[in-house]
């Protein structure tokens, strides 16, 4: 006890004389100098990048929660591969492609190809370099990675493993870079003017499109849709679902915050800090919207509906989580908690099947918050958010549309009759999640 008391002390003392020189250099409106920035900003990439990373695991709670017990361990190895796949082509392909330099294939749209990100093991915070190459790397690869994670969750329950393995390389290899390369790559959208912070279109747009592809190519589940009437298939565990909603929603606020690339000064600091009161707020009211929206439709409250709201706010609040008031910023996550709801009985009349929700989380949402930038940030403006929503999700819906229909003609896309009844789990991984219960079949 005398030691810890001995150690405080020392600690203490050690902060009161180091803060007067601190203080120095922190003065409003200054930065800590070159060398400084260079490591804050870099230690923002790292530890945003920590936090979308953890996302995975939200999303694979999320999508184990809401699948059928039968089909979980199916659900948990696609979020596990689609990761290794999306870090391996990213550093094959996609980095480059997303990020060309000087080195475009076709200017402004098509960037290096088949060129390997290499990470220099030395670097020095010299103008222009205000992080570190390999945190950057790092920090853009966990967003092409949640672009694959949103295709699992829409197609489970009737996806076999290996087409879904191979579109995913595709995605995040080649599809995923190309458009995002057009807005964050200094792209032809970047050009036109078009805003998307943190990646409402260039992330969740995408990721809903190359779903929403899948699932029309791939069809719903057996008795999903029989004599006119939507059959319900409740998840296998709330409790886990709950937990990956949080776990998203924890995530969000590396995936938005650690958007603004910097935090090397003051403003940026501050920036950083209303980024992440904007990105709670918006999930808080998605929330509270959906709670509403299925108190009114459905009168009842439905915890996946209010799940999925608090998602919903999120993706809207991602295109812009800088500029708005906290009010505004709950204003633009309630509407996306709402069109979460209104969008599920859409789809269901369309007879998409979408097991999670992805689609109206991640593509409705994701349309809304990319449509209501230009009411809050000034240098944004409708023609090119409207040019840039439809020219990403048209991209990559059309190039995922294409990608699925090659991969049932080749080797096929879904599982067959009997795996769906007796559940993937068995059919595809030979193992169950809960061998000790007895499933339903």
């Amino acid at each position: 006890m005398m030691i810890h008391k001995r150690a405080i002390c020392a600690a203490v003392m050690l902060l009161a004389g180091a803060w007067p020189a601190a203080a120095q250099q922190l003065e409003p409106g200054g930065g800590i100098g070159p060398d400084g920035e260079y490591i804050f900003n870099t230690l923002l990439f790292l530890l945003g990048g920590i936090l979308v990373f953890w996302m995975a695991a939200g999303f694979a709670m999320l999508e184990a929660g809401l699948v059928r017990a039968r089909n979980v361990t199916t659900q948990l190895f696609k979020n596990i591969s689609l990761f290794a796949i999306a870090g391996t082509m990213y550093w094959l392909i996609g980095y480059q492609l997303m990020y060309p330099g000087d080195g475009w294939t076709i200017s402004g749209w098509v960037g290096q190809i088949f060129s390997p990100a290499q990470i220099e093991p030395v670097a020095s915070a010299e103008p222009g370099a205000p992080y570190s190459a390999g945190s950057d790397f790092f920090f853009q690869l966990m967003f092409c990675a949640t672009t694959a994670s949103i295709v699992s969750g829409a197609l489970a329950e009737r996806v076999r493993v290996w087409p879904f393995m191979i579109f995913t390389a595709l995605l995040t290899g080649l599809i995923y870079p190309i458009e995002a390369s057009w807005g964050w790559g200094e792209g032809w959208l970047d050009a036109l003017g078009f805003s998307d912070f943190a990646g409402s279109t260039l992330v969740h747009g995408a990721g809903g499109a190359a779903a929403l592809a899948g699932a029309i190519i791939l069809g719903p589940r057996l008795g999903r849709y029989r004599g006119g009437r939507v059959q319900a298939m409740p998840g296998s565990n709330l409790a886990l679902a709950t937990l990956g909603t949080f776990i998203l929603w924890m995530g969000w606020f590396g995936f938005n915050g650690a958007s603004q690339l910097a935090i090397g000064t003051i403003n940026d600091a501050s920036d950083v800090a209303r980024v992440f009161v904007n990105t709670n707020a918006a999930a808080a009211a998605g929330v509270l919207g959906a709670i509403a929206a299925s108190q009114f439709i459905y009168r009842r409250i439905d915890l996946t509906l209010v799940l999925n709201g608090a998602l919903g706010g999120l993706v809207s609040i991602t295109a812009e989580p800088l500029f708005p008031s906290i009010g505004g910023a709950a204003a633009i996550g309630a509407v996306g908690g709402v069109i979460v709801v209104l969008s599920v009985p859409l789809l269901d009349r369309m007879k998409i099947d979408d097991v999670v929700g992805a689609i109206p989380v991640h593509l409705f949402a994701g349309i809304w918050g990319t449509l209501i930038v230009p009411a809050s940030n000034p240098d944004a403006s409708y023609g090119a958010q409207i040019i840039g929503l439809v020219a990403v999700c048209g991209f990559v819906f059309l190039a995922s549309l294409l990608v699925w229909s090659a991969l049932r003609a080749s080797i096929g896309i879904r599982a067959g009759h009997e795996a769906q009844i007796t559940g993937l789990d068995v059919a595809e991984m030979g193992m169950e999640a809960y061998p000790d219960f007895v499933q339903a079949k």
